[in-house]
């Protein structure tokens, strides 16, 4: 049986629309949502990064499009293509989340959008993520990357649990996915209560 539910898929094709769709249907069932999702930073119609937005509004930066002037002071910089990781405001808005979902928490869904190149730079997070998908008795509701180039550890364990149910997004189903995703996720619920 099922305990997780991820989404995978190409950039840009709606997993995080759909998360957020998940999420909204789930609250309005009365089922406790909590975690985090990514976000497009756009300046001028143009992108300059990411943001990381807990479920309850809470902001922080994930990574912006590099500033050479800005960069390097001093310390390591972790990039994925053209943009600069901000590892300490990613880890300070995420990691207090997964300290709230302990082993004896009960019914839920815990968010994790996502699982991907630039969350990985962080240690902290990939502990947290695999002791949440190991002990937690949340389900968790998470994103990760499309298989390309080389593979990313977490994600390839994610992809290759017997309790996780993966769901390929494509713009051909996209639209009509949802109700598949949440009857899993209903089954996962029912499962723990």
């Amino acid at each position: 049986m099922f305990r997780h539910v991820f989404l995978t898929g190409p950039p840009g094709v709606g997993k995080t629309t759909l998360v957020q769709k998940a999420c909204g249907a789930l609250a309005s069932s009365g089922v406790g949502v909590e975690g985090f999702y990514t976000e497009e930073v756009r300046e001028g119609g143009r992108r300059i990064g990411f943001d990381v937005v807990t479920l309850t509004g809470e902001r922080g930066r994930l990574s912006r499009i590099r500033d050479v002037a800005a960069s390097s002071l001093g310390r390591r910089e972790h990039t994925v293509g053209q943009y600069v990781v901000d590892l300490p405001s990613f880890e300070n808005l995420v990691l207090p989340l997964f300290r709230r979902v302990g082993p004896a928490d009960g019914r839920g869904v815990f968010v994790m959008d996502e699982i991907g190149k630039m969350e990985l730079f962080s240690q902290s997070f990939i502990s947290s993520a695999r002791q949440t998908l190991d002990g937690s008795a949340r389900t968790v509701l998470g994103t990760i990357p499309a298989p390309k180039g080389k593979p990313l550890v977490l994600v390839e364990e994610v992809r290759s649990r017997g309790d996780v149910k993966v769901f390929a997004v494509s713009k051909e189903n996209r639209n009509t996915i949802l109700q598949d995703i949440l009857a899993v996720l209903q089954t996962c619920q029912n499962q723990t209560s």
